[in-house]
C-alpha cells in the first residue's frame, strides 16, 4: 500500500509528467545518461590573485585541450601546428587579429581551421548527452554549429554537406565569429566541473578579475581559504578583518585591488596617515612591490601601511579579551611593550624590537581605538560594506562555497582537519561548546554564515564576525592550522625565533594512512577509494617535497601559482583533472605573461604525474549525479505504476 505522503509527491511530480508516455522517456533519457563518461573535473588551488595564470590554465584545462588535440589528429598534424590550434582555442579573438593580418590566403586558412575545430568539437561533446551540448551552444550560432557536430544518417552525401556549411560561413564572412564561437564552445566542453581550493585573494593584483570570471563559470564549488574568509569578514563589517585586507593589499603594493577593482576609498586612510605618522619613522614597513607598482605612491603607502598595522594590532586584541574561549591570550603583547627599552614579551621571551615610535597608542590602554582611527576605520566599514562589487563576489562566495566539500568520493578542504599529537581530532571550545573534526567545520561554516547574513540577531551576528576573524587567525582553525600568525614579530623583531608558526599536528601525521583513513570515514568517505584534495602549505620541489601522500590518498596541490612563492617551491602551481580514467596530476611551469602565451603558442604545463588509473571506466552511474539521477529514476518508476494502478489519472 502506497503511502500517503508519497502519494503527495506523486501527484506532484505528475504536473511535470502529467502522461505515462512523458514519464517514461524522461527514465530512458536518464538511464541512457547514467551510461556515459563520467564529465572531466578541474582541481586548482591558491591562487592569490594570480588573475593571468588563472585565466590561462582554466583555458587550457590544465593540458585538457592539447590532451583532445592530440587524440583526434595524432601524427595527422605537426607538432607547430596542434601548437596554433591550442592556441587558437584559447584566445581566439587575439590569435585571430594576428592571423589576419599575417596569413596570405585567409580564405584557405579559414577552411581548413574550421574544419579542425569542428572535429575537436565533436571529440570533446560526444561524452554529453545531445540536450546538454545545445545548452552549451552560442545563441548566434546554435543550429549551424549542432548540424556541423551532428551525424546526419538521412544525407547521402555528407561531406559535401559540411563542406557547403563551411564554404558558406566563409562566404558571407562569418568565419571570425564562428571560430571564436567554437573554440569558446571546446573551452566550455573540455571540463565540466570546476573546484578551487582556496585561497583566491591576497598577494596578487588580479582577485577581483578572478572572481568575476569564476562568477560566470559554467560549473563551480569553492573551498574557503583563510585569505578567501579575511574577505569574506570585511565584506560583514568585522572591522579585524577589514584592517587585515588593507594592510596585506599596502604591503604588497595592491592598493588598486581595493580602490579601482572595488571602488574603496582610501582617503580618509591616507588623510590620517599623512597626519599621525608624518614624523613616524615607518623603515620596517617596506612595500613588496611588484613591476607594475606606481613608486611615487611609496612614501604614502608605507605611511598607510604602517597606520593599519597598528590599527590590526589594536582590533585584534580587542577580540581575544572579549573571546577568552578562542584561548588566544598569548597574542596580547602590545600590554608588555617597554618604550624606554624597546622591548616586547611574547610568550615569557624578551626581545628586542627594531621599532616603538607608534604615535596613535595609549600606553595604559594600548588595544582602544584613537578616535581619528575609530572614524577611519567607521568610514572603511561604510565602504566596504556598500562596495556593490565586492558584496556580489563575497555572497558567491557564500552560495558556492563552504569549508570543505565532499564530491564523487573525494574530499576538498583547504587548510587541515586540526588534531593532536597523537592523531586525534582537537577538540576546539565554540563559544562554550566543544567540536572536533567534521563538526568543527560545520559549526565554524555556520557561524561564518551568521557573521554575514544575520541582521536579526545582533548577538550571533558578533559572534560570527569574530568567528570569520578566527578562521582566518586562530590556533584551531582548519584554513589556517598554526599555532600563531606572526605577523606583529616579522615586523618588529629581528630574532627569527619570534617568527615562527608552528604547524598543526596535521602536517606531521598526514603521510601516515591510518590518519587519512580516518579522516575520510570521518567525512563519511570509503578509504579503499577516497582521495583528499588539500591545499593551503606549498609544495617544495626543489627541496624534495612531493605532493603525493600514501600512493596518492592525499593530493596537497599547492604548489606555488603564486609568483611570491615560487622562489620556495621552484615551480608555478599543480593543478588536478580527474575524467572517466583516473587522476592526473600537473605541474605547471613560470607563466610568463598572456601576450607572451599568444604570439610564442606556449604553454605551460610542463610535468603530468597519474595519480590512479581506472581499471575500467568511470560512468556517470559511479559520480554523485549518478545518485541522484538513479534516485529520479526510482521516483519515475513509481509514477508509472501509480499511472498504472489508477492511483494518478494521466493527464490529456
Amino acid at each position: 500500500m502506497m503511502e500517503a505522503y508519497e502519494l503527495r509527491f506523486l501527484k506532484s511530480l505528475s504536473k511535470q509528467y502529467p502522461t505515462i508516455a512523458a514519464a517514461s522517456t524522461e527514465i530512458i533519457n536518464l538511464q541512457a545518461i547514467l551510461n556515459l563518461p563520467k564529465s572531466t573535473e578541474h582541481f586548482l588551488t591558491d591562487l592569490h590573485g594570480e588573475y593571468e595564470q588563472f585565466n590561462h590554465v582554466l583555458k587550457n584545462g590544465s593540458g585538457s585541450v592539447k590532451k583532445k588535440i592530440d587524440e583526434e589528429f595524432g601524427n595527422t598534424l605537426s607538432e607547430k601546428d596542434k601548437r596554433s590550434l591550442a592556441t587558437l582555442i584559447y584566445y581566439p579573438e587575439e590569435k585571430l587579429e594576428i592571423v589576419q593580418k599575417e596569413e596570405d590566403n585567409i580564405e584557405d586558412w579559414y577552411k581548413i581551421t574550421l574544419h579542425r575545430l569542428v572535429q575537436i568539437t565533436k571529440r570533446v561533446a560526444s561524452k554529453y548527452t545531445r540536450s546538454k551540448v545545445r545548452k552549451a551552444l552560442p545563441k548566434d550560432f546554435a543550429y549551424i554549429i549542432e548540424e556541423l557536430i551532428t551525424e546526419k544518417e538521412e544525407v547521402q552525401d555528407k561531406e559535401g554537406y559540411y563542406n557547403e556549411i563551411i564554404h558558406t560561413i566563409i562566404r558571407i564572412g562569418s568565419a571570425p565569429g564562428f571560430i571564436i564561437a567554437l573554440s569558446n564552445l571546446v573551452q566550455r566542453l573540455v571540463i565540466d566541473h570546476l573546484h578551487i581550493i582556496g585561497d583566491i585573494y591576497d598577494r596578487g593584483p588580479g582577485p577581483h578579475v578572478i572572481m568575476d570570471t569564476l562568477r560566470h563559470y559554467h560549473s563551480v564549488d569553492i573551498q574557503w581559504g583563510n585569505h578567501d574568509i579575511v574577505w569574506m569578514g570585511a565584506a560583514a563589517g568585522s572591522l579585524a578583518c577589514i584592517a587585515s585586507v588593507v594592510r596585506m593589499s599596502a604591503r604588497y603594493g595592491n592598493l588598486s585591488t581595493l580602490e579601482e577593482g572595488y571602488g574603496i576609498n582610501l582617503i580618509p586612510l591616507a588623510t590620517f596617515a599623512m597626519e599621525q605618522y608624518a614624523d613616524a619613522d615607518c623603515s620596517a614597513f617596506a612595500i613588496k612591490y611588484n613591476t607594475d607598482y606606481n613608486t611615487k605612491d611609496l612614501d604614502l603607502d608605507t605611511k598607510m601601511h604602517k597606520a593599519i598595522s597598528i590599527i590590526q594590532f589594536k582590533l585584534e586584541g580587542q577580540i581575544v579579551k572579549r573571546r577568552p574561549e578562542f584561548e588566544m591570550d598569548n597574542r596580547l603583547f602590545m600590554e608588555t611593550i617597554d618604550y624606554d627599552k624597546k622591548t616586547v614579551v611574547i610568550d615569557g621571551v624578551t626581545y628586542d624590537m627594531k621599532d616603538v615610535d607608534f604615535p596613535t597608542v595609549d600606553r595604559d590602554n594600548p588595544y582602544a581605538l584613537s578616535l581619528e582611527e575609530a572614524e577611519v576605520m567607521e568610514r572603511l566599514r561604510q565602504a566596504f560594506i556598500r562596495s556593490d562589487k565586492l558584496q556580489k563576489h563575497v555572497r558567491f562566495l557564500f552560495s558556492k562555497g563552504s569549508l570543505y566539500k565532499v564530491y564523487n568520493g573525494n574530499l576538498l578542504y583547504h587548510g587541515c582537519v586540526p588534531m593532536d599529537e597523537e592523531g586525534n581530532f582537537k577538540s576546539v571550545n565554540v563559544f562554550g561548546k566543544e567540536y572536533a573534526g567534521k563538526d568543527l567545520y560545520d559549526i565554524l561554516d555556520s557561524y561564518a554564515r551568521k557573521g554575514y547574513y544575520s541582521n536579526q540577531d545582533y548577538q550571533e551576528k558578533k559572534r560570527g564576525l569574530d568567528i570569520l576573524w578566527y578562521i582566518w587567525a586562530g590556533p584551531n582553525s582548519p584554513v589556517f592550522g598554526k599555532d600563531k600568525m606572526t605577523t606583529f614579530e616579522r615586523y618588529f623583531i629581528d630574532d627569527k625565533q619570534a617568527h615562527v608558526e608552528n604547524k598543526n599536528s596535521y602536517y606531521r601525521l598526514n603521510d601516515r594512512e591510518d590518519i587519512l583513513n580516518k579522516i575520510l570515514e570521518e567525512f563519511g568517505l570509503d578509504p579503499a577509494k577516497g582521495h583528499i584534495v588539500n591545499g593551503h602549505v606549498p609544495v617544495e620541489l626543489k627541496k624534495g617535497q612531493t605532493p603525493l601522500r600514501c600512493g596518492g590518498k592525499l593530493l596537497i596541490i599547492d604548489g606555488g601559482f603564486s609568483k611570491a612563492y615560487q622562489g620556495k617551491t621552484g615551480i608555478a602551481g599543480y593543478t588536478l583533472v580527474a575524467n572517466s580514467y583516473g587522476m592526473r596530476l600537473v605541474a605547471h611551469e613560470t607563466f610568463e605573461s598572456t601576450e607572451a602565451a599568444i604570439r610564442k603558442e606556449s604553454d605551460i604545463f610542463s610535468d603530468s604525474i597519474i595519480v590512479e588509473s581506472y581499471s575500467k571506466r568511470i560512468h556517470v552511474a559511479d559520480t554523485d549525479i549518478g545518485t541522484e539521477l538513479k534516485e529520479s529514476i526510482r521516483q519515475l518508476e513509481a509514477l508509472l505504476q501509480a499511472y498504472r494502478e489508477g492511483l494518478i489519472i494521466e493527464k490529456d
